[in-house]
């Protein structure tokens, strides 16, 4: 009889550790290739890690709850047959890329440092991202989608979802009865789940729980929250912040943003004044590049590529994935970039590469009903930009007052790369944006 041990693989580069959350499988129980073994959690990410082998479980080697480093084995599976084969099933196009792609124990690394998992680790690796067909449409969340609806299911009907949308639900306290199905047959999609949270947490917000009967709470500071601790402070105690503040007459960009929802051309795509904002960024970054640079004690880089952070409230805590040289992407291909990163976010399955490389950061307080903040930098950008709500006020034009949607837009910076000359043209030329999205046609 043969065994192998499974190590923890590294699923990000630079990764040194994760968290074991749940376990699969049980001693005893046989598995075949790509059966997922193990949930982990990195600095960053919820990870499922499925079976490179197939096989009977004879040990867990790391229990829940517990931190394992990389390379560390985690669990034995024997084979009666005297062999462990490792092997993979093919990959066809739409599996590609995702946490479920097998794990080749055979692949080495550069340094033949050992398994890593398609997609991860080493550099020079041949994992691929799942990406969308140019002009497909991107299912839609938000009060403003139009899908084909069922009708709402009786209270005791069985719900038809598959089990990471179960699991979704469950991340964002969702109760899949309440939700009205969108998909074939009645199934419930990943957008209804989202769409169905978004309208609860408005009542959630209203409801006061009563106090627990533990005087006290203890939260172990670990994964996500730890990662986020450790980079504000290093962020905060690092950089010297300058903050600057300006209030816009957004109602243009509510009339474009109106515009766009109505076009065939974004049928099915989510728009919002994010999708504005974002380019009002990346125009502003051309006509100040040193705002989207990065600083060391001996030089200053200046990117001249805009990898657009969008700071994310998940279920596990704050995450800022970024939309890869979003200066090249179209308006139609921003906004399905963005959509796709914010579902992908709150799903808990933004990848550590997904997370890397930013150059620049959008907050959006609005989303939370807060007229603006001061925003801390991500650690190794120099800029950061607030959006806040959007609302009706009374806005002062040639002297008289007339009704306009205004939002405030506030922004971070580290002072010893951008002077407030710049920061302050960079600003204006974000709310000149917001004020007349005709800008972005010269």
């Amino acid at each position: 009889m043969a065994h192998a041990e499974f190590p923890l693989p590294d699923v990000g580069e630079g990764l040194t550790e994760a968290e074991i959350v749940a376990w699969k499988v049980k001693p005893g129980d046989t598995v075949t290739v790509n059966q997922v073994l193990v949930e982990i959690e990195t600095a960053k990410s919820l990870v499922e890690l499925p079976s490179p082998f197939a096989g009977t479980v004879t040990e867990l080697l790391a229990e829940e709850g517990t931190t394992v480093e990389v390379g560390a084995p985690i669990i034995r599976v024997d084979s009666a047959g005297g062999t462990i084969e490792l092997q993979a099933p093919a990959n066809d196009s739409e599996s590609l890329g995702t946490v479920s792609d097998p794990v080749h124990m055979g692949d080495k690394d550069d340094a033949g440092s050992g398994a890593v998992l398609v997609g991860y680790g080493s550099k020079g690796g041949h994992g691929a991202t799942r990406r969308r067909r140019p002009g497909a449409a991107v299912p839609v969340e938000g009060a403003d989608a139009a899908p084909a609806r069922t009708a709402p299911r009786a209270p005791s009907a069985p719900v038809i979802a598959k089990p990471p949308i179960r699991k979704l639900a469950k991340d964002l306290d969702v109760d899949l009865q309440q939700v009205t199905a969108t998909g074939p047959g009645g199934e419930v999609l990943r957008e209804d789940v989202i769409r169905q949270a978004e309208q609860a947490s408005v009542f959630r917000n209203i409801q006061t729980p009563a106090w627990p009967t533990e005087r006290e709470e203890r939260i172990p500071v670990k994964g996500v929250r730890k990662a986020t601790a450790q980079a504000m402070v290093t962020s905060a105690f690092t950089a010297p912040h300058v903050s600057v503040f300006t209030d816009v007459n957004a109602t243009r960009t509510m009339e474009y943003v109106k515009r766009l929802k109505a076009s065939p051309d974004f049928a099915g795509v989510r728009v919002s004044p994010l999708l504005v904002m974002a380019k009002a960024i990346i125009w502003a970054v051309r006509r100040n590049p040193t705002v989207n640079s990065s600083w060391t004690d001996e030089e200053i880089i200046v990117r001249h590529y805009v990898n657009l952070g969008i700071a994310a409230a998940t279920p596990r805590g704050l995450i800022v994935p970024n939309v890869k040289d979003a200066q090249d992407l179209s308006m139609l291909e921003l906004a399905q970039s963005l959509e796709q990163l914010t579902l992908t976010a709150r799903e808990g399955k933004t990848q550590p590469a997904e997370m890397s490389g930013g150059t620049i950061t959008i907050t959006n307080l609005g989303s939370f009903g807060m007229d603006t903040g001061t925003p801390i930098l991500n650690p190794g950008e120099v800029a950061i930009v607030a959006l806040g709500a959007i609302k009706q006020k009374p806005w002062v034009v040639d002297g008289e007052v007339r009704p306009a949607y205004v939002t405030t837009v506030g922004a971070s910076f580290d002072h010893r790369v951008v002077d407030g000359d710049v920061a302050s043209r960079f600003t204006a030329d974000v709310a000149s944006v917001l004020e007349e999205p005709a800008l972005l046609l010269d």
